[in-house]
């Protein structure tokens, strides 16, 4: 499942929530690349719809049973719709033309249809309202144009069925599980609700330059939600490599590699050392003996968290990891512990997707960079370079 970066806010706005009977929204799709376009949900018939996008592994990977699913229950009055409203393009043209090449090269047999959005209007009405955070998502528009299914995919097989039946939207089993999806969703749709405006006006903040309304957003951030790493992450990156603070931001930093180790939390170690080793961000002004001292910690702390026997994935951890063992010295442990986040991955023919492929490219600049020479794995290659690299983190998440 891959998260989506969007803000789900409109049920909560609306006080409308998307559920089990809940009459089925419109498509209001920007375009059909494949099949005919859908204006509404036929009477007697019953829809899947499923929202996707081509750097999804699991979606990418489900895409070959939807098409089993629209075979199998074609006469049954089945009609699968996938909605691409998630693709990654720097305009909508680019994202539709890519979209339309790439279904031509892998799916050219493609028996279902595919509709592009990218005005964001497919996602408030249909991903915000159920409290959808994650793709891919299916959802079953039953006979009579309610929804009668939201949830994986992966549980059409179960589910399906018992819809062409009749039996599944009065079942105990919908209800608990539609009430136990909303129950977990709404929490973090309130959560996003309150994130919105905050993480808008650090933002444009940011954009301008201007680093003291930006902070005091991520304050109020941090006083209103003190656990959440995006503010805490935003905070350190805002007061040691904005402003150049180091009377404020030393302590913010030293807390925030407490409170990462007192978690045992891969993802706020990762974060701490991406503040103190990644190679774009000056470091000039930092004290090296204490930031050695904490990149130390941290270090030891994620490779006992996951330790090279593990069957944990290590492609981030290891090479924040490596960027310190190398800045202090150790440069064979640092390409030692590349290779490991490299093997760790299983081989290059099970990169999935273009996330996987950037993370692994990501790998290979470093390795490059700690061996001074050209690095391969399957056909990804790296050459060393002057040590700028791709950035990987966003902040203010």
């Amino acid at each position: 499942m891959q998260k989506i970066s969007q803000p789900l806010t409109t049920a909560l706005e609306n006080n409308v929530v998307l559920q089990i009977e809940s009459p089925a929204p419109s498509i209001q799709a920007e375009i059909w690349l494949r099949g005919e376009p859908l204006t509404s949900f036929e009477p007697g018939k019953v829809y899947i719809v499923e929202f996707w996008a081509t750097w999804c592994g699991s979606c990418v990977d489900g895409m070959p049973h939807l098409m089993q699913l629209q075979e199998k229950y074609r006469e049954s009055g089945v009609e699968i719709v996938g909605v691409a409203a998630s693709e990654r393009a720097p305009t909508a043209d680019e994202a539709r033309s890519t979209l339309d090449a790439w279904l031509t090269e892998k799916f050219p047999n493609l028996n279902y249809r595919i509709a592009f959005d990218s005005t964001g209007e497919m996602d408030k009405l249909w991903m915000e309202p159920s409290f959808s955070f994650w793709i891919p998502t299916s959802f079953v528009v039953d006979r009579d144009g309610c929804i009668a299914f939201i949830g994986e995919p992966t549980e059409l097989d179960e589910v399906l069925p018992k819809v062409l039946n009749g039996s599944w939207r009065t079942s105990d089993q919908a209800k608990s599980a539609d009430a136990e999806r909303i129950a977990e969703g709404e929490p973090i749709a309130r959560e996003q609700a309150l994130k919105k405006p905050i993480k808008d006006r650090y933002r444009a903040a940011v954009e301008k330059k201007d680093w003291k309304t930006a902070l005091s957003a991520i304050e109020e951030g941090i006083a209103l939600m003190p656990d959440n790493l995006g503010f805490r992450r935003s905070h350190v990156n805002l007061l040691l490599h904005k402003m150049k603070d180091m009377q404020v931001g030393l302590p913010v930093m030293r807390q925030f590699v407490r409170d990462a180790i007192n978690r045992n939390s891969e993802n706020w170690m990762v974060a701490a050392l991406d503040e103190l080793f990644f190679p774009n961000l000056d470091h000039s002004h930092f004290p090296s003996a204490e930031r050695l001292a904490m990149g130390k910690q941290l270090s030891e702390h994620i490779l006992a968290l996951n330790p090279p026997e593990s069957d944990k994935r290590k492609l981030l951890p290891y090479r924040l990891a490596a960027l310190y063992y190398h800045e202090s010295g150790n440069k064979d442990r640092a390409i030692e512990l590349i290779e490991l986040a490299l093997k760790s991955q299983g081989g290059p023919e099970l990169i999935r997707d273009e996330d996987e492929q950037r993370e692994i490219s990501h790998l290979l600049q470093f390795l490059a960079y700690f061996k001074g020479e050209k690095v391969c794995y399957g056909a990804l290659c790296a050459v060393p370079n002057n040590g700028r690299f791709d950035s990987w983190y966003t902040v203010c998440g």
